[in-house]
């Protein structure tokens, strides 16, 4: 009984994350703040970067070089269009899903051309079409559920009847406050041997190859 699947970007369509962490790490080593992936894991993934830029600055005392969030997006941009992949699967998994009659469409925390980016090289774009929103058009971010709600109403979906695939906390928290089906998707590299963090109610999968059965069990249930 779904009508609409929201597929997060990094971390779910893309393998962005261990890219998008080690640049931060480096940028901010640069003027002298020290973290490492552990830190990008627990203080920065699934957030905006304004909301993570408010982080750095309350837990190390500081205040971030004007031009930082400038040159940490040109270079991150920069190692996706050598590095990016997209996450195994995922071709497949968005063409079955489209094929059974769901929409489908993209909510995440990145900027406009970031996702605008991430999707183009790696060959995504034309799957989704206009249909892409991100944290700048609410008020508030994930956690919160402005996003997805946001989303599911462009796309003439009632939220009982969406579907959310999100790999961070703040995103499968931000699925729930929307009372929407919630999935953590487990299998991009930043989570290798890694336990997901989520919700108890949260049922998470790490291959592509298993969503299609996913979706025809939460076609029969409730939201959580």
């Amino acid at each position: 009984m779904l009508d609409l699947v929201i597929f997060d970007c990094d971390g779910v369509l893309v393998d962005s994350e261990i890219l998008s962490a080690d640049t931060l790490i480096h940028e901010l080593k640069l003027i002298g703040i020290e973290i490492d992936r552990d830190y990008v894991r627990t203080h920065c993934l699934g957030r905006s970067f304004p909301t993570v830029a408010k982080s750095l600055a309350k837990n190390f005392d500081t205040v971030l070089p004007a031009n930082f969030e400038q040159r940490y997006r040109a270079n991150l941009l920069a190692r996706f269009e050598r590095e990016l992949r997209v996450t195994d699967g995922i071709f497949d998994a968005i063409k079955a899903t489209q094929a059974a009659g769901l929409k489908t469409c993209v909510a995440t925390s990145s900027s406009p051309p970031r996702v605008a980016r991430t999707l183009g090289v790696t060959g995504l774009a034309p799957l989704f079409g206009a249909n892409v929103f991100t944290a700048s058009q609410v008020e508030h971010g994930k956690p919160a559920p402005d996003l997805f709600l946001f989303a599911a109403k462009q796309m003439g979906a009632l939220p009982s009847r969406t579907l959310v695939i999100e790999d961070s906390l703040p995103g499968l928290e931000a699925g729930s406050a929307a009372q929407m089906h919630v999935l953590a998707y487990a299998g991009a590299s930043h989570l290798k041997g890694l336990r997901l963090a989520q919700p108890s109610h949260v049922r998470s999968f790490d291959k592509w190859e298993d969503f299609p059965h996913l979706l025809n069990e939460f076609s029969n249930e409730d939201p959580a």
